[in-house]
């Protein structure tokens, strides 16, 4: 692959390794200022809750009570326009249909729809799933990368000169651009990952075009498989994913990183890249990856994966960073909100041993049952306390990803698949209901010093 020159001479490096230690000492700010100064780091008090930034009618998070200024754990509740997620998932799992389309239009428009405006809603999504004439051509052959996050953005990025009314915030043309969005998004993933597998990985080039009448799941197993094979059950497991990872209110990372980009009034492509590029962060929208990484590091180290004492042994030794990564982190355990419970961790649950039966996988699916079950009691022999430390989603969807033979490399842009019906629903809420351009305040630390001639440094 063609690169740019790069800083690669001994002279060159030797003093970018100089600049980098000049670069450090100056950006280093004393923690203790922070204190001093109040700074809610990462935008959290030292409860660890989140600073009360914006509003929002779209998603709602609830996974404790705040009594007389003590946080009270509860069992966790995630809504999407008031409607919580459990009720929806039975709503469409017993007619026997695909959601993701529906939450969609539920999230962008405020209210479930019914049979026709759901029809028309399909049919629109359809439509718009191929990519502009020479797109895939110019935007994504010719220019391939490695990671498919960067390939999406850039995706994103490029459609603004495919639009004829690129810059308008006139709320009819910004709807129109994220349904346009909502639907190619797949297409984008798709396409980026079989250049990626080409170009980078050797592989043959296999290009399936999106069809008609296949739900945004079924359509992407389609795309990404050689032979475009997936069974109905599948399907419903990505489905499902995709329903329970839609939304999550407007405090997390990518849709807040929306919400201050859209507040410019800049346009609705230059915001949804924002928020590609804020979800292709480890801390944020890779953390599946992590657990699977972990789980397959207990699944090598603990010999008997029905032995309790022995999966627990392994578990203190990855709190103490004796094990994995070194980080003393148990992921997919654990939440920034959920307490007792994550709602989409409970839902998602139930499909995977479902998907594990079919697959012949049940012992590695009761493998991630004993992590969630022992995992509180390791932590607090090891730590002390009694933190509350409940699974959260990722600890079963990189499992059932890994079921459904996708790709690590594509987790994280499943992730965006998903939540661009969020984020674009956040964009229209953001430039209707926002009205100020987000300008939270720094204070300088810097102490004054005086101009020093060229000649006397």
């Amino acid at each position: 692959m063609p690169f740019t020159r790069r800083i690669e001479s001994e002279f060159e490096i030797q003093y970018l390794d100089e600049l980098t230690e000049i670069a450090k000492k100056a950006n280093c700010i004393d923690p203790e200022l922070y204190k001093k100064y109040n700074v809610m780091r990462g935008l959290r008090k030292a409860d660890s809750t989140g600073v009360l930034v914006g509003l929002t009618n779209i998603g709602s998070v609830h996974g404790y009570i705040m009594d007389e200024g003590e946080k009270v754990p509860v069992a966790g509740r995630l809504r999407y326009r008031g409607i919580d997620v459990i009720d929806i998932v039975e709503g469409f799992q017993r007619d026997k249909r695909f959601g993701y389309n529906e939450v969609a239009y539920l999230l962008l428009f405020g209210g479930l729809p019914n049979e026709g405006q759901l029809k028309h809603f399909r049919g629109m999504l359809d439509a718009c799933r191929d990519l502009p004439e020479g797109f895939m051509e110019n935007m994504i052959l010719k220019a391939p990368t490695p990671n498919i996050m960067n390939s999406l953005a850039r995706s994103v990025l490029a459609s603004y000169s495919y639009d004829a009314d690129p810059d308008s915030i006139d709320i009819k043309n910004v709807l129109r651009q994220c349904i346009e969005l909502i639907s190619r998004f797949t297409t984008f993933v798709a396409y980026g990952y079989q250049a990626k597998g080409h170009f980078y990985d050797n592989k043959s080039l296999v290009i399936h075009k999106p069809q008609a009448g296949m739900s945004t799941a079924q359509n992407f197993l389609y795309m990404i498989r050689p032979d475009s094979a997936f069974t109905q059950l599948e399907a419903e497991t990505l489905d499902l994913a995709l329903v329970l990872h839609a939304e999550h209110g407007g405090g997390n990372n990518s849709t807040f990183a929306l919400h201050v980009v859209s507040s410019s009034d800049t346009d609705t492509y230059s915001a949804i890249a924002a928020a590609v590029g804020s979800l292709k962060g480890p801390k944020h929208g890779g953390a599946n990856i992590k657990v699977s990484g972990m789980i397959e590091d207990i699944k090598a180290g603990v010999k008997d994966w029905k032995d309790d004492d022995e999966i627990s042994d392994y578990l203190g030794k990855i709190i103490r960073k004796e094990a994995f990564d070194g980080a003393g982190l148990v992921y997919g355990m654990g939440h920034a909100v959920y307490t007792y419970s994550d709602p989409r961790a409970v839902i998602l649950r139930h499909k995977a041993e479902e998907l594990a039966a079919s697959k012949s996988c049940l012992d590695e699916y009761n493998l991630l049952r004993s992590v969630e079950r022992l995992t509180q009691a390791v932590f607090a022999k090891v730590k002390g306390g009694n933190k509350i430390m409940a699974a959260n989603v990722d600890l079963y969807s990189g499992f059932v990803y890994n079921l459904l033979n996708i790709p690590k490399e594509l987790y994280t842009p499943i992730f965006a698949i998903s939540r661009i019906a969020g984020w674009s629903a956040h964009r229209i809420e953001e430039i209707i209901c926002g009205g100020r351009i987000m300008r939270p305040a720094y204070k300088s630390v810097s102490e004054e010093r005086a101009f020093i001639p060229l000649a006397d440094r």
